[in-house]
This record gives structure tokens, sequence and C-alpha cells, in this order.
């Protein structure tokens, strides 16, 4: 969360998007920027339990494929509405898994489900595979930028993680070619105050 934020602050200095892959190390929970927590703290065992930079539901972590992207201002993706931006983010997934021979589609409803489920309903635009939700993301957009947040949950039966990140990269639909990201000593630290004073404090994350 906390390289996620900071690469945020920073992409418009570095003047093109940024598509990052991650994954957990122990069970967790991310929850919306403007959730209550005392609401989330009810609704799953799952801890730790942590605020997103991002807006959306209650999405436990743990075997799933974690991403973000990050798209600087004045790029054409950051002025598309949040519908629109949803809807981009999820064809380029459903096009990494039509490539590994994968056929999905986008959801054209929703299906309701109840708090803490948030992979057993769906949204419109979610990515849908043997009708069910595998893929769901959560957005912030400011005049910083624009920060997409997503997990695949769980991955197709058969699909290997590094395939579908190698798909991810080839497919990659508008948003300029991709480079290595240099994390300079100047983001570094930001990182680490962000995840010493926001993502690992209490304060924060119980704030509402």
């Amino acid at each position: 969360m906390a390289l996620d934020d900071a690469l945020l602050e920073a992409v418009a200095g570095l003047g093109q998007p940024v598509l990052r892959f991650y994954a957990w190390t122990e069970p967790a929970a991310t929850f919306g920027y403007f959730q209550h927590y005392a609401e989330i703290e009810r609704t799953t065992h799952l801890r730790p339990l942590i605020r997103r930079p991002t807006g959306g539901g209650l999405v436990p972590h743990d075997a799933d494929w974690t991403y973000s992207v990050v798209i600087p201002p004045g790029h054409p993706w950051h002025a598309l509405n949040a519908v629109d931006s949803y809807r981009r983010m999820h064809k380029w997934i459903r096009a990494a898994f039509a490539r590994l021979g994968v056929a999905t589609e986008l959801a054209d409803c929703c299906r309701k489900s109840a708090p803490g489920q948030c992979f057993v309903g769906w949204e419109k635009f979610d990515v849908l595979w043997q009708g069910r939700k595998i893929a769901g993301a959560a957005q912030r957009r400011n005049k910083l930028g624009l920060l997409i947040q997503g997990s695949v949950q769980p991955p197709p039966v058969g699909l290997e993680r590094k395939g579908w990140e190698e798909a991810m990269v080839l497919v990659e639909v508008g948003i300029a070619s991709l480079a290595e990201l240099k994390v300079t000593p100047e983001l570094q630290d930001r990182v680490t105050w962000l995840a010493k004073e926001r993502y690992s404090s209490a304060a924060y994350n119980e704030r509402r």
C-alpha cells in the first residue's frame, strides 16, 4: 500500500504509467479508504486490516494475484471517468487471459454479495470466468494521477502467475511502452515513511 501511494505522488514526475505486481507474505485484508473500520472488523477474522489508498470494499488477500497501475495526469486514461477506466482495466485483464487460452467475460450487470464477500458477487465490468468473479479493482483519481489496485482470485486452474504477468505486459492496452521502474532513494524514503506512519499505524487504519 505504501509503494502504491508513493507512486501516485510521484507519477507526474516519472512521466509515464507504472504497472506493478506484488504478493502477500501472510493472509491479510484491505478495505476502501472511505469505509468504517468498526464495520470491517466485524465482517472478517483476517488480520492485519489495512486501509487502501483507493476506494471499494473489503478484499481478502492470501494467494491472490495483486497488481497496481499508476497513470500520470495528462495521460488519456487519466481523463476517463471512473466507469470507463474500470472497464478499460478489466479489458486488459481479459486480453491477458485470452492470450493464455482462458476465456473470460466482463459482467454486464451486478450481483450483490454480503459484506466481506467481495468475490462472491460482482459489479458491472468485473472479470468473470465460468460464471464467477475472478478479478476486481478499486481506483483513486486526483490531480497527482490515477491509481488502480486490483486482485485476481482465485486464479484459473492450471495457470502460473509468471505467465499471467508476462501476458499483462505483452498485451498492455494503450498505456505506452513499459520500462523498468528505477526506485530512487527519495522514493524509497517516502515508501518507508508511509509504511511506518500510515499503513502500519492503528491510528490511520482505524481513523473512521
